[in-house]
Order: structure tokens, then C-alpha cells, then sequence
């Protein structure tokens, strides 16, 4: 058991590595870099700016270097805890990022948390009354949300919320936007992390609740439960002891796309919600090619990726036995 952890370990970290070579990369791909566009924005306004000047600004930004020195440089610095600069704002990435990835962390864990405490229930009871009335308003509340723009929804909520005299916009009332962390902000946080949370979730509950439904569904029209019934065993404990376990494993295999989507899924949500997370610094950042602010926000994607997909496998073992003896084996 503790060599297939460890193994999983280790193809983690190769991974990290590969995948923060590879966006440093796709992030070249586009034509010029953030001095060209500099010069676009100042030509459009009717300004001029000097060439000699834009040379100096891109060997200022190491712009002039191929493109393994750029990246050898960054990754060194990031190891180093230097981020890199960001071009367009002005000021170190990590100072750029500041509390964003700790929001954008929260508002992460807790949808997760909300849509699997929602979600797992809610299949369970769809699935053991099947064609029920309860069974088809969970249906076609899950087709609902899934079809609708989240986009569509937020602005939907906002109203709902702004007549309730609730948090609307943001994830902090404008006398906290600025100010140190106290409880009174902390309170604030949690007055409007709910639209955020729900509009986020509520999706991705929508779809964890047909996958759950239909593996739980699959698992019990097969002869072992119906043999296990027949001979009496409770049917509660039937229900909890094998077929949930099964159908608990698309959770498990799908934590790894989950966190990264959340950040990245939920921009236009996010943009709209006007949240000072991940997701809008990101967008700007790739607009604008502010290449050191972009390439440390993927690695940041990338890395929820690789701790997520190595989550899913533990999970996986833990949940499946078969998946352990396998890991066991290997």
C-alpha cells in the first residue's frame, strides 16, 4: 500500500513539473508579448512611444531571453517562493494573487463540500424510489440546472438575493473590501459566500446526482443484492454496505477534474459575481500575455489538478478493494 502511494507520489511531482513546462510554453504561442501589446494600446490611443524604450522595458522584463532561459528563470524563482513580476499590474505576483487564491480556496472547498452533502442523499433517495413524484422533480431540477448558463442564473439570484436584503456582488460589503482581517470581515465573508457557492454547485450538483442515481440504480437490479434481499439482510444496511460503495466511486474518480473546474468553470460566474478570485486574474493575465502572472496562475491550476487526481486515487483505494489489491500487486 505505501509503495503504490508513493509511487503515485513521485508520478505526481513528474507531472507538475511537465505541466508547468508546457503552459510556460502554450503562453509563448501567441504572436509578440506584453511590450508589443504595450505599444498597440499606446498607438490606438494616439500616442507614440519609442522603440529604443520598448527594447529597454523587454530586456527589463527578460523578454529579449529565449524561451528555456525565461522559463529555467521563473521556475528557480518559483522554487525560491519568487513568483515572478507582473507586468500589467505593477507589482510581484505574489503580492498580485495576495488573498485571491485563499478566497478562491474557500469558495473551492466549500462548494465541494456543499455539493457532495447535497448530492449523495439526494441520489441515494432518487434511486431507491425510483419513478417516484420526489424521484422526478430531482430530475428535472437536475436537467434545469444543467441546461441553464450560469451566467443566466447568477443574474436570476442577485435579484432573489438584493429583495431579501442579502450580499449581492463581491465577497465583501465595500467597508471590508480594504481592511485587515477581524471577525466583523470574517462575518461578512460568510453573509455572501452562499450565491457564490450555489450558483457554482449547483451544476456540478445536478450532475453528480444522475452519475450517483444511475451506478446505484445499475448496482441493485444485480444478483447479489437481490440474493442478499431474499435472505433477508436488512435493507438499509444492504443498500449502505455494497451497492452505495460502488456508486460512490465516480465521486472519488472525478475530485481531480472538480477543483480545477470550480476555478476555471466558474469565470463568467465569477465575472459577473465580480469575485476577486483566481479565474478573472487569470483572464486579464492571458489577455494582456502578463506571462509570469499567467504561467504561475496555470501552475496553480495545474497543481489542483495533479492533488485532486492523487486525492481520487487514495479515495479510490480506500472506497474500492479491488482498486487496493491491485495498488498491492503493482
Amino acid at each position: 500500500m505505501l509503495r503504490y502511494f508513493f509511487r503515485r507520489f513521485l508520478y505526481m511531482l513528474l507531472v507538475v513539473w511537465l505541466t508547468s513546462v508546457v503552459s510556460f510554453l502554450i503562453i509563448q504561442l501567441p504572436a509578440g508579448d506584453f511590450v508589443t501589446n504595450l505599444a498597440t494600446q499606446y498607438a490606438r490611443s494616439g500616442r507614440e512611444i519609442d522603440q529604443a524604450k520598448l527594447n529597454s522595458l523587454r530586456h527589463q522584463f527578460g523578454l529579449d531571453r529565449p524561451v528555456y532561459v525565461q522559463y529555467f528563470h521563473w521556475a528557480k524563482n518559483v522554487l525560491q517562493g519568487d513568483w515572478g513580476w507582473s507586468f500589467a499590474l505593477k507589482q510581484s505576483v505574489v503580492e498580485a494573487v495576495g488573498d485571491r487564491v485563499g478566497l478562491t480556496v474557500a469558495i473551492t472547498l466549500s462548494t465541494l463540500l456543499i455539493t457532495y452533502v447535497v448530492a449523495i442523499p439526494i441520489s441515494i433517495y432518487s434511486a431507491t424510489h425510483q419513478y417516484s413524484t420526489a424521484d422526478y422533480v430531482t430530475m428535472f431540477v437536475g436537467f434545469v440546472s444543467m441546461a441553464m448558463p450560469g451566467f443566466m442564473l447568477a443574474l436570476i439570484l442577485m435579484y432573489v438575493f438584493l429583495n431579501l436584503g442579502l450580499g449581492v456582488g463581491g465577497l465583501f460589503s465595500p467597508e471590508y473590501m480594504r481592511a485587515e482581517w477581524s471577525l466583523a470581515k470574517l462575518v461578512d465573508l460568510l453573509k455572501h459566500l452562499p450565491l457564490p457557492i450555489i450558483i457554482i454547485g449547483l451544476s456540478g450538483t445536478a450532475g453528480l446526482v444522475r452519475i450517483i442515481r444511475a451506478t446505484l440504480l445499475d448496482e441493485l437490479g444485480k444478483q447479489y443484492v437481490v440474493t442478499a434481499r431474499a435472505k433477508g439482510l436488512h435493507e438499509t444496511k444492504l443498500i449502505f454496505k455494497y451497492p452505495v460503495r460502488v456508486a460512490l466511486n465516480p465521486i472519488a474518480s472525478t475530485i481531480g477534474w472538480e477543483l480545477p473546474y470550480i476555478v476555471s468553470g466558474g469565470l463568467i460566474v465569477e465575472m459577473v459575481l465580480t469575485l476577486p478570485t483566481v479565474g478573472p486574474l487569470l483572464y486579464n493575465a492571458l489577455i494582456t500575455e502578463d506571462m509570469f502572472l499567467a504561467s504561475s496562475l496555470l501552475f496553480f491550476l495545474n497543481f489542483l489538478t495533479v492533488i485532486g487526481t492523487f486525492i481520487s486515487d487514495v479515495l479510490l483505494v480506500l472506497v474500492d478493494p479491488r482498486i487496493r489489491f491491485t495498488g498491492r500487486e503493482a
